[in-house]
This record gives structure tokens, sequence and C-alpha cells, in this order.
């Protein structure tokens, strides 16, 4: 390997490890904020299933990353511009406070620099389209599932003591939780083996075959320790907006989130579409606020949030592209 691909994996894995800083609160935010484990044990419980997630899922979702750009485009420049526009929008997101998604700010800036390069023709129009979608469609999703899960048990549960439901609860959100944890391993992590994989195939060190998706298991354990870590970071900014601003859950309602999320994201790995654990646990966490009482949602704090899903794919995108329009100036090969 060349001294600029081992950087550009150095990179990669960077990245990885501020996903999950960056997204530790869509996994420990519920069962934080309903006091079920203090922050130090959730942040570890949500490591070990971030990271064992390799043994469960298939590896469809990076096959499908590291094809998102032409082959014939893709080059070690357009693949750290990509990382660096992604890595700097994590950055200011968390920054403020924000959940927004890593995902789409990997395939943002990645789109960026591509487009810069080569124009729209160099991306994947289908597999673009398929992710913008479910910009929308994840989020919803979750919402849905939370606001059925919330009813139906509501109904079974009737007039149950409150003091013994939330023991049990209390209980099962160490499930539920450990359930989204491996979700979000399992749909996150994906992303950067897809990214790497992209930068071994610009150096001919990785061949596409169609029909198979077989990811070098270097590269995901890699991965999956990589946000592990990061998870075990924990971004705590993003964990008091998650947990605590939007809606104040108790440990039934933080089952009911978890539980819809953790859902989404298995159905969207085994069809291999990257979607975003955030927009899908935040559309999980205002189901359930709205079920108790409509009021009880922060609709404010929710508006923002969804102000800064709409602005990260172009605005990672202009990062990556300045990010690969720079490096050119300077000579670096594209």
């Amino acid at each position: 390997m060349s001294l600029a691909l081992l950087a550009i994996i150095a990179l990669a894995l960077a990245f990885d490890f501020i996903n999950g800083f960056h997204d530790a609160a869509n996994s420990i935010a519920t069962v934080v904020s309903t006091r079920v484990l203090s922050p130090r044990i959730a942040v570890l419980w949500a490591a070990f299933f971030n990271f064992i997630a390799f043994l469960i899922f298939q590896t469809r979702v990076a096959s499908n990353i590291s094809k998102g750009v032409d082959p014939a485009v893709a080059t070690l420049t357009i693949v750290a511009s990509g990382l660096v526009g992604a890595i700097v929008w994590d950055l200011l997101t968390w920054w403020w406070g924000l959940p927004t998604s890593s995902s789409h700010a990997l395939l943002g800036g990645l789109a960026g620099a591509a487009v810069v390069k080569a124009g729209f023709g160099a991306l994947d129009g289908h597999f673009f389209l398929t992710t913008a979608a479910f910009i929308v469609i994840s989020p919803a999703v979750g919402l849905a599932l939370a606001i059925g899960i919330m009813h139906a048990l509501i109904r079974s549960l009737g007039d149950k003591p409150p003091g013994r439901l939330e023991r049990i609860f209390r209980k099962l959100q160490l499930v539920s939780a450990a359930g989204y944890s491996l979700g979000h391993g399992g749909n996150d992590a994906q992303k950067t083996m897809g990214i790497i994989v992209a930068a071994l195939a610009a150096e001919g060190l990785f061949q596409h075959t169609p029909g198979q998706s077989t990811i070098p298991l270097w590269v995901v354990l890699a991965c999956h320790a990589a946000m592990g870590v990061g998870t075990m970071s924990g971004g705590w900014r993003i964990v008091r907006t998650m947990g605590m601003r939007i809606t104040k859950l108790t440990p039934i309602e933080g089952f009911c989130a978890e539980t819809s999320g953790a859902a989404s994201l298995f159905l969207a790995t085994a069809l291999g579409i990257p979607v975003s654990t955030t927009h899908t646990i935040t559309g999980a966490i205002v189901g359930t606020g709205s079920v108790r009482k409509f009021s009880a949602v922060r609709w404010g704090v929710a508006g923002r949030i969804v102000w800064a899903w709409v602005l990260t794919i172009p605005g990672s995108a202009a990062i990556g592209a300045l990010t690969y329009l720079a490096a050119r100036a300077i000579g670096i090969p594209g």
C-alpha cells in the first residue's frame, strides 16, 4: 500500500470514530434520559453492540456505497475530499448540539467532490436518489412504528400498577438499547467500509465482483472497532438534545423508541440502504412523545433538527467540493 492510501484509510477510520462519537446519542440518549443506565455504562453497552454487529449483518450497505461514485472517476483525492467534508460537518453540528446524519454528510462530501471533477454523471443516480428518499422515509417509519407500539402497549397494559411497569420496562430497555446499537453499528460502520473499499479500488487493490458483496475482513473489523471506540467517547451535547430537549421520556417510551428505531435499521441494512440512525431515532422519539400528549413534543427543537437534516447534504457537499478544489490548486493529482 502507498503512503497516500494508508493516509486515506486512517482518515476514514477517524471519520468512523467521529461517527461513533457524534451518533453515540442515537444509541444511548433514551436509556440515559430515563436513568436506566448511567452515561458511562450506557456508552460501554452501546459500543459493545456496535462492534459485534459485524457478526449479524451482511455488508450490502458497504458494497453499495463503494460503488456510489463511478470507479473510473473515484480517486484518492475524491475519497479524501469526501471524508473531509463529512468530518467537518459532523464536528460543526456536534458543536451546535444538533443530531444530524453522518451517513448523509459522508455521501454529500463524496458527491460534492465527484461532481466538481466529472459532473453529475459520475454518481450512481439510483443509489443517491434512494438514499435521499430515505431522509423522509426512515424518520416516518420510526415515527409510525413508535406510535403503533405505544398504542399497543397502552391497550394491553391497561391499568396495571405504574411502579411495577416501570421496573419491567427499565429492564426491557436494556434489550431495546442493545438492539438499537446493533442496528447502528450494522448500518453506520458499513459506510466507512464502503469508503475504504472505494479507496482500495481506486488503487487497483480491490475489484467489485457482480452479484457479490465481499468486504475484506480487516476492513470490517477496523471499522467496527473505530466506531465502538468513538461511541465510548460519547457526544454529550447531542445526548442532551435527543434525550431531554425533544420530549421527556419514561422507560416505556424509551423502550418503544429504541425498538422502533432498531426495527427500521435492521430492515434498511438488510436491503443494503444507508439510512440515518439519527433520523430514525428522532422520528421514533417524536412518535412516542406525541402519543402521550401532542404538546409534550418541543416542536421548536424538532424544527431545528429538521433544518439541520435538510442542510446536511448540501453543506457537506460544499465542503467536499471546496476541499477537492483546494487539493487540485496546490498540485495534488485528482
